[in-house]
C-alpha cells in the first residue's frame, strides 16, 4: 500500500528534523515544500508532502506516523 502524509512544522530547524527524520524512516518527498504566514500565531509554517511504499493493507486506523 502507498501512505500519504504531510508533515508542517514552524519555519526552524525542527521542521527540517521532521523531514529528515522521515526520510531516514524510507518515506520519499512528494511534490515541492510549501510555506505560508500564520497571522494567529505570527509564525511561518512550513509544509512537505511524503509517501512511502510498505506492505499490508490501508485503513483509517493505520499509524501513518509509525511506519
Amino acid at each position: 500500500m502507498k501512505l500519504y502524509r504531510f508533515l508542517s512544522e514552524e519555519d526552524t530547524s525542527a521542521f527540517c528534523h521532521k523531514v529528515t527524520e522521515a526520510l531516514n524512516k524510507g518515506w520519499a518527498l512528494h511534490g515541492s515544500p510549501t510555506q505560508t504566514w500564520d497571522p494567529t500565531a505570527r509564525v511561518m509554517r512550513c509544509g512537505q508532502a511524503v509517501t512511502k511504499e510498505v506492505a499490508g493493507e490501508y485503513t483509517s486506523e493505520t499509524k501513518l506516523g509509525a511506519q
